[in-house]
């Protein structure tokens, strides 16, 4: 059952704010199935905190690429970030959506953070080969075929050495327990931390 989970994390600091970090993403973002403010993007706004940066978690459990184009422009709107996390796809795999849209898609985010002025730093992701070897390979490397052609920040798989791993995943095999959300963090601050500075 997919449910909402668009919050603002603000790490109220004592000087001006650096930037605007929005992350889009679907439930490994929102947060499924572990306790609130323990997620990775909770956890990302704490160690930004002495950056001086707001975090705002607009992911949604069950978001598809066609979900977060439709839901960026207003958010682009609304928060004029300076960053733009792109955590999208990966229901569109387990889905078997056809690759050319779900790259079409995030390719349209990219297009429309840039137009209004933020970095984008893509996040990539891996599927079960349930559609075979062909689908399954051709998913994760649109990722980094994106970041390649639109100049992003990539992470290839944010998952890399927690996925498949005994313990590190709740029973659905798919989301992240939250003794690893740290690590997640760990993964996506090099690739962010150089779009942070002026």
């Amino acid at each position: 059952m997919a449910f909402a989970a668009a919050a603002l994390f603000s790490t109220a600091p004592a000087r001006a704010i650096a930037g605007t970090v929005l992350v889009l993403g679907d439930s490994i973002s929102a947060g499924y199935g572990v306790p609130a403010g323990s997620g990775w993007v909770a956890l990302l706004a704490k160690a930004l905190h002495a950056e001086a940066t707001t975090v705002v978690n607009a992911s949604i459990s069950g978001e598809t690429t066609e979900g977060g184009k439709a839901r960026l422009p207003a958010l682009l709107s609304s928060h004029s970030p300076s960053v733009v996390v792109l955590e999208l796809g990966g229901n569109d795999g387990l889905r078997g959506f056809p690759l050319a849209v779900t790259r079409a898609n995030l390719e349209r985010m990219i297009k429309d953070a840039q137009s209004a002025g933020a970095s984008v730093l893509l996040l990539g992701m891996r599927i079960p080969p349930n559609y075979g070897p062909r689908y399954t390979e051709g998913f994760h490397a649109l990722y980094g075929e994106l970041g390649t052609a639109h100049g992003t920040a990539l992470v290839p798989f944010l998952l890399e050495g927690i996925a498949g791993i005994p313990g590190n995943m709740q029973d659905d095999g798919i989301h992240p327990v939250a003794a690893v959300q740290p690590a997640i963090v760990e993964r996506v601050l090099p690739a962010l931390r150089p779009l942070l500075r002026p």
